[in-house]
């Protein structure tokens, strides 16, 4: 229950976000939250992170698909003591659906999170799945870190 809860809150929250900045902004447009640090910045991109395979929305989607079946297979074949690792893939596929979401409606995913210090803009999906990959390598690092414990 909880797996589907943080799926559907995911996807609910990056769409909601999405549909406010790209209803409420014209495109480029750039709104300082904090000047020169962070702002939200009405982008569309084409593409995957840093705009790499611009337009590729066929590829993009066959992936996301692909990702989302070997994900969701993993996260309820889980025992129910892996609650990090279950997290870790809910917020992953929540993410990969938000975005797929963008690219079969419009061919292109809106991105609005914009830090100055750091170039790609991105959006609520982009953060769910880079949390979700960092939880998995957590929880991969600990396993490795308790295996050699023991080993010794």
């Amino acid at each position: 229950m909880l797996i589907l809860f943080i799926i559907i809150i995911t996807i609910v929250l990056d769409q909601w976000t999405k549909y406010l900045v790209s209803s409420q902004m014209i495109l480029n447009q750039s709104i300082p939250i904090i000047n020169n640090f962070f702002h939200i910045t009405y982008v569309r991109n084409p593409g995957a992170a840093f705009g790499i395979l611009a337009y590729q929305t066929t590829f993009f989607i066959i992936i996301t698909i692909l990702v989302v079946l070997v994900l969701g297979y993993y996260v309820f074949s889980l025992n129910k003591d892996q609650v990090l690792l279950k997290v870790a893939f809910a917020l992953q596929i929540g993410g990969a659906i938000g975005n797929f979401i963008d690219r079969i409606r419009t061919g292109y995913v809106v991105d609005f999170l914009d830090f100055k210090i750091w170039s790609p803009v991105f959006n609520v999906a982009d953060v769910a799945i880079v949390l979700g990959v960092s939880l998995f390598a957590l929880q991969v690092v600990t396993e490795v870190i308790k295996d050699k414990k023991a080993e010794v």
